[in-house]
């Protein structure tokens, strides 16, 4: 698939650890920089402003209806809300239902969050195992909303109402209804790329994977861009698994996000690499941009 030069992605931003999660909300990018323990919210212009700060690891971020800031704290297992000034406090502890560090995170127009985690050791390099998903509710209560999940990672709510979620050790987006309480029902395959590998051994799972599915965000006509961790790009994909687009970034790419004024500047959080002995100690992640067609849709 051919690319021409103006869909290669710019570099916004540069100097950063490792990205993740970013988000389009009031005229910024918000996005969690994960071994500098900040969450930083950079303008189109790549102005950038440290907006909080998270030593237990910031993750996946979301907005509250009444705007403010839910963010993933990924060692001490809990969600932090941040404050009009800035102050963040905790809103929920998940220390007691979740079996490895958290992840990303959605938040819908409720203010309930769905979290998930690793479910075990990736960097330390144990075997693979399946985990949960967890909700959190307004009010902060935790209740597991979902099992058997193959590293939930990035999350959308489609503009219908349905979550999907991004398996990306199972290689596949797994999508959900939510019920008016909350509850999630109707568990099917979005879309399946490739076969899921059927092994624990990390490193044959990784050298299996036809795509791995990271951070992920919607457009306004129902299709999935979604970050392929192992494989240097972005695809956009339809119900069913259809890929409908493909842009190299030449770089790897672990999470994306549409925004821009009109929706339609595709953000990529993009590294050489994600273990974290090699991003740790050095600042080689970007913060890329490429213009697209359709606009963003849903949530985040």
């Amino acid at each position: 698939m051919g690319q021409s030069a103006s869909r290669q992605p710019a570099v916004v931003l540069d100097g950063f650890s490792f990205l993740e999660c970013p988000r389009w909300h009031d005229g910024r990018l918000w996005v969690s920089d994960f071994y500098t323990g900040t969450v930083v919210a950079v303008d189109e212009r790549g102005g950038r402003e440290v907006v909080a700060e998270v030593p237990g690891q910031p993750s996946g971020l979301g907005f509250r209806p009444d705007g403010r800031l839910l963010v993933v704290s990924m060692r001490d297992h809990r969600v932090l809300v941040r404050d009009e000034a800035g102050r963040l406090a905790e809103h929920a502890d998940l220390s007691g239902v979740v079996s490895g560090v958290l992840n990303d995170m959605v938040v819908d127009d409720h203010g309930r969050a769905w979290v998930g985690n690793f479910g075990f050791d990736l960097m330390g390099g144990a075997p693979v195992r399946y985990t949960t998903l967890t909700r959190v509710d307004a009010d902060g209560s935790v209740a597991v909303a979902a099992e058997d999940l193959g590293f939930p990672n990035g999350m959308v709510i489609m503009p219908g109402g349905v979550l999907v979620v991004a398996e990306t050790f199972a290689g596949r987006l797994t999508a959900f209804d939510i019920g008016g309480d909350g509850e999630l029902s109707g568990r099917r395959v979005w879309a399946q790329f490739g076969q899921t590998p059927r092994t624990d051994d990390v490193g044959e799972v990784l050298q299996r994977l036809e795509v791995a599915p990271d951070g992920i965000c919607a457009d306004a006509e129902g299709a999935i861009w979604v970050a392929d961790a192992l494989h240097n790009r972005v695809l956009r994909v339809e119900e069913g698994g259809r890929i409908l687009d493909e842009i190299n970034a030449g770089t790897g790419v672990f999470a994306c996000m549409l925004g821009g004024d009109d929706g339609r500047t595709l953000f990529l959080c993009a590294a050489p690499s994600f273990a974290e002995h090699e991003r740790r100690p050095v600042r080689e992640a970007q913060l890329l941009a490429v213009r697209v067609e359709v606009p963003h849709a849903g949530l985040p």
